[in-house]
């Protein structure tokens, strides 16, 4: 397949008005009770969120959630006028999991994250995907020859800077679509270890399932008691929330196409609600940022969207002028 990039797709874009990116909730990454996983859904359901991933990610043990669970919240959050797509694990140890990969791959139903490659090899000239943050994708070479495969979006690695989103973006195929991960505790790594359970001295085989009294991760601090990493089974995430709200201008500007929540327990709905605010000029960046204070969990952070330390937040005096000055365009 031959894919037009670079000069040609922005000379098509340019005669265009500038589009306001779509807002999608990423999957759970949390081990939630099948009751709070239903009840989170139906009040997503009359949220101005436009995608909406469905899935387990992180572990295979984590089952309250059956396949027709996932397929009856998404045939209710497709009747709401969503987008749905099925999340793939990160992670595969054991054939059991790829005969489950398999059978999500081969959904005709619904648009497919995949978040490695192994689905991706699954989906291979079948069916369009999605790539998911855990994907590697850090050049345009990897985008052109995951677009010969069938992706219609990718998803910007969380380490990876605006410099290199913009070119990236610049030069991706023509047809493929691009997202970022804009709120939420970063996903960082993943093991085969499952730390919550070793955090419990229980084994990985034994966990008990001690994620449910986790429902936002369990959080680590420093002996100076600084909030560090959570253990989310065997991911690792930041302890602080990555938060590109004060970014939505620039998102604007670069034709970012899609921008993407990461649920938590708490005030999804109204985060949601703040960013659908912010892009479509009802309240400014400045205001979003004070309003998401009340929602952060131990912290915030933007490091990485600026090529600094992930954990760190960036603010300088310019910026903190612009977002108070300038309504979200």
């Amino acid at each position: 397949m031959d894919h037009k990039v670079g000069n040609v797709m922005n000379t098509n874009q340019s005669q265009f008005k500038k589009i306001t990116p779509r807002l999608s909730l990423g999957p759970i990454l949390y081990y939630w009770s099948r009751d709070q996983v239903f009840d989170f859904y139906h009040s997503i359901a009359d949220t101005p969120v436009d995608i909406v991933y469905l899935g387990e990610t992180v572990c295979a043990k984590r089952r309250l959630i059956k396949p027709d669970d996932w397929q009856e919240l998404a045939e209710m959050l497709q009747q709401a006028g969503k987008k749905v797509v099925l999340s793939t694990l990160t992670l595969l140890e054991a054939n059991s999991e790829l005969s489950s990969l398999r059978k999500i791959c081969h959904d005709h139903h619904y648009m497919v994250e995949a978040n490695d490659m192994a689905a991706v090899q699954m989906m291979a000239n079948n069916k369009p995907f999605v790539a998911g943050p855990a994907l590697n994708i850090y050049n345009s070479r990897t985008l052109a020859v995951l677009a010969d495969s069938g992706l219609k979006r990718w998803t910007l690695p969380v380490e990876l800077s605006r410099d290199t989103l913009a070119e990236l973006h610049r030069n991706r195929p023509e047809g493929v679509e691009t997202e970022v991960f804009v709120f939420g505790r970063l996903p960082l790594a993943y093991s085969a270890r499952c730390f919550t359970a070793r955090a419990s001295n229980l084994p990985k085989d034994n966990c008990q399932f001690r994620c449910l009294d986790h429902p936002d991760g369990l959080l680590l601090r420093t002996r100076e008691y600084e909030s560090f990493l959570v253990l989310n089974g065997i991911q690792t995430q930041s302890a602080k929330t990555q938060n590109l709200v004060k970014e939505i201008d620039d998102f604007i500007e670069l034709q970012i196409d899609v921008l993407r929540i990461s649920p938590q327990s708490r005030h999804t709905e109204q985060i949601i609600n703040v960013f659908y605010n912010c892009l479509h000029r009802r309240i400014t960046s400045g205001e979003a940022e004070q309003q998401l204070e009340h929602y952060i969990m131990s912290g915030e952070c933007d490091g990485y969207w600026h090529n600094q330390p992930g954990m760190d937040m960036i603010n300088t005096d310019a910026h903190s002028e612009h977002s108070e000055e300038k309504v979200c365009a």
